[in-house]
């Protein structure tokens, strides 16, 4: 008999996403792999469990977690979920290795073997299996999407019978994947864009999506291609170059992040206030605690008159796409050590070893050590 592979719904009602889509259910039993899948798990990314052959449906999670050896998931399993795994068993997904230290010691305490994506090496070879990547494209696409539908002003220029319609002015603040994704559909969408990001080599991207740089004078190249936090005289001089391109936006999405820890401030309530009447502002960084001074993580708060929209569980917005990306990626990473019905582990494989938070009772990452003070 193979490895058992398990995929349960993810416990929070507002995530529609699933780690194992339909057209994958052969590859991993091309690889010698089972899988059992809790009643319902893919309904709310709108696929139903007759769309799974071959696939066993268990009536409850529970069963899911009881049973299998290696695990795909989507958010974090809740800790009464976790202490089901038997010992040795695997973890793979979106495991927030920042965010509970009770979390990180029941999977010691199980001696689970868990695989946070998170923490994927950012090398080449990676790339396939980067759920960061795939997931921040979803969520910057969706955060365009949002503006343009609560924006009082057409995105795009518009000529009708007595005159022009000049196109909406879209601010979008960090160049990642994510704020990438948001310049290149709000561009799509036919508005004025332009873009800010500490990083300077974010600038040929920006400008090769036909969006114009924002050049504040501020560098902050980060460990890991990921922008660094700023000294306090680098905010001063970040806040007056950006206080006045927001004062002049329609529209404000922004995406910076750094993993592990809360979001950066960049946008202040005195910047707000400079904005125009209508004007509105998508914080992708709401669940982290927000880019923007007043954002309330899953709310619409009118700050004068201001739309601040604060979305949470962007990716879930659009589960079929983000599901097939996501299942992709674990797919690809899974299929490092699933071979002939069996799990082998190759330590000296540095995708595996990077990505591992968890081993045997011990803690592999020294990057989670440093989060959570462990």
């Amino acid at each position: 008999m193979g490895v058992i592979v398990g995929v349960a719904s993810a416990p929070q009602p507002q995530e529609r996403r699933v780690a194992l889509v339909p057209e994958l259910v052969k590859k991993y039993e091309a690889l010698g792999a089972k899988v059992v899948m809790a009643a319902g798990a893919a309904r709310r990314a709108h696929w139903a469990d007759e769309a799974f052959p071959g696939v066993e449906i268990v009536p409850e999670p529970a069963e899911v977690f009881r049973r299998a050896q290696l695990v795909l998931c989507v958010q974090p399993p809740l800790d009464e979920e976790l202490a089901l795994m038997p010992e040795g068993s695997v973890l793979v997904g979106a495991l927030q290795p920042w965010a509970s230290r009770e979390r990180v010691e029941l999977l010691l305490e199980r001696r689970i073997t868990a695989f946070a994506l998170e923490l994927l090496p950012r090398i080449s070879r990676a790339q396939s299996m980067d759920i960061l990547s795939s997931q921040a494209t979803v969520a910057g696409y969706e955060a365009a999407l949002i503006a343009a539908d609560h924006s009082p002003k057409f995105f795009p220029m518009l000529t009708y019978a007595a005159g022009t319609i000049r196109p909406a002015k879209v601010l979008v603040i960090g160049a990642g994947v994510a704020g990438l994704q948001a310049i290149a559909t709000a561009r799509r969408l036919g508005a004025a864009v332009e873009a800010y990001d500490v990083r300077p080599e974010t600038r040929e991207q920006v400008e090769s999506l036909g969006a114009k740089f924002l050049d504040t004078g501020v560098r902050a190249v980060g460990e890991g291609g990921y922008a660094r936090e700023l000294t306090e005289e680098e905010k001063a001089i970040q806040a007056e170059k950006l206080g006045k391109a927001v004062g002049q936006a329609d529209a404000l999405i922004t995406t910076a992040s750094i993993p592990g820890r809360p979001a950066p401030r960049i946008i202040t309530a005195e910047m707000i206030a400079r904005m125009r009447p209508g004007a509105v502002v998508v914080d992708l960084a709401a669940e982290t605690g927000g880019n923007v001074e007043g954002t309330v993580p899953g709310e619409k708060t009118w700050v004068g008159e201001v739309l601040l929209i604060g979305p949470t569980f962007v990716p879930s917005r659009m589960p079929v796409h983000a599901s097939e990306m996501f299942s992709k990626n674990v797919f690809n990473f899974v299929s490092l050590f699933l071979r002939e019905g069996s799990l082998a582990l190759a330590w000296d494989d540095e995708v595996l070893a990077g990505t591992c938070m968890t081993h045997a009772g011990e803690l592999k990452s020294e990057r989670v050590r440093q989060w959570l003070g462990l």
